[in-house]
């Protein structure tokens, strides 16, 4: 104890002297953190520390590193992907990210999808998810087998990262000031997916982010922001991305034309609570066409050509829209709410 308290007063200093971490110190701080073993005031120093200087992909690896270690595992089939988003745009859209887990399940791809319950919209995914008749604290044995018969289940982050109680102290009473734990979580997949589609609410953190996962040995992501302010890929205009493959990221923009949709207005994707947001998802999935399905089009394509099941954008969005319109998204909607009900 007293070891671990005297490292992380070490750390501190640096961070404090605007010094930045390698991969293994941010590792070992947050392990100090996540076990309990530094104080609140300690914490509270370090996040903000590091938010004033702003976090590094190093520390953003170093940080998910811990976290991974301490989770709940669950084992995911080969190629299996992760959709999430960090949230914190305060859009208030619909569950873009949860209906296109669907789709992507729909067209073959199992999806291990992490999230949570909202923070600062209406719906979060957890929200949606248990109004779709989906529950949320199952065995692990039935996630898995989901993940098998249904193509997806929901991983949902409370329950396998249960070291982030001896943290909530110091992030709430930080709030509603976003630290570097708001990026931690969507790169701390329960499944250990080795590629994923990962939305951020500010720019900034496009390419760090990317940098990080490829630091984490994934093979492939993309990392988005949309140039209206929300943290999935837009149709209301163009988004930046950051794509992660063979260790190397490079930037780009992708607009709703790439795949063949319609440009939206914020109020056309604008949703309301958990039930209005299922509700909207089983519309989509039963084949209504409007301004959701077309963004939903738009992020399972990206998050198919991420898995490697589409060549590209317009490949992936041939085969969402084939995954909604041959019913297949909906069946696997379906599945998982036989087996996780």
């Amino acid at each position: 104890m007293s070891g671990d308290i005297d490292d992380f007063r070490g750390l501190l200093a640096k961070v404090g002297n605007g010094e930045t971490l390698t991969i293994g110190e941010a590792e070992r701080a947050f392990d100090i953190m996540t076990s309990g073993d530094a104080t609140p005031a300690q914490m509270g120093a370090f996040l903000m520390g590091l938010k004033v200087r702003g976090e590094t992909a190093q520390e953003l690896a170093g940080g998910a590193r811990a976290l991974r270690a301490k989770m709940q595992g669950v084992k995911a089939p080969d190629g299996a992907i992760d959709i999430v988003g960090t949230g914190g745009d305060h859009h208030g859209t619909y569950n873009v990210s949860s209906c296109s887990a669907f789709v992507v399940a729909g067209a073959g791809v199992p999806v291990a999808k992490h999230g949570n319950r909202a923070f600062t919209s209406k719906s979060g995914a957890a929200d949606v998810l248990s109004a779709l008749g989906i529950g949320l604290e199952l065995p692990i044995e039935k996630l898995e087998q989901a993940l098998v018969e249904a193509r997806i289940c929901f991983l949902m982050a409370p329950r396998h990262h249960g070291s982030m109680r001896n943290v909530a102290g110091p992030r709430v009473e930080l709030a509603p000031t976003r630290t570097i734990f708001n990026l931690l979580g969507p790169m701390s997949n329960p499944a250990a997916v080795k590629r994923q589609l990962v939305g951020v609410f500010d720019r900034r953190w496009l390419k760090p982010v990317a940098e990080a996962l490829g630091q984490l040995g994934l093979e492939r992501a993309l990392v988005v922001h949309g140039q209206d302010g929300m943290d999935e890929l837009t149709t209301t205009t163009k988004s930046w991305a950051a794509s992660l493959e063979d260790g190397k990221v490079h930037e780009i923009e992708i607009a709703p034309e790439d795949v063949g949709v319609k440009r939206a207005s914020m109020t056309e994707l604008k949703g309301g609570d958990a039930a209005h947001n299922a509700a909207a998802i089983k519309a989509v999935l039963g084949g209504e066409k409007n301004a959701f399905r077309d963004i939903v089009v738009l992020n399972s394509a990206a998050a198919l050509m991420v898995s490697g099941k589409a060549a590209d954008l317009k490949q992936g969005a041939a085969l969402a829209i084939q995954s909604i319109d041959n019913g297949k998204a909906a069946h696997a909607l379906a599945t998982l709410q036989r087996i996780c009900a």
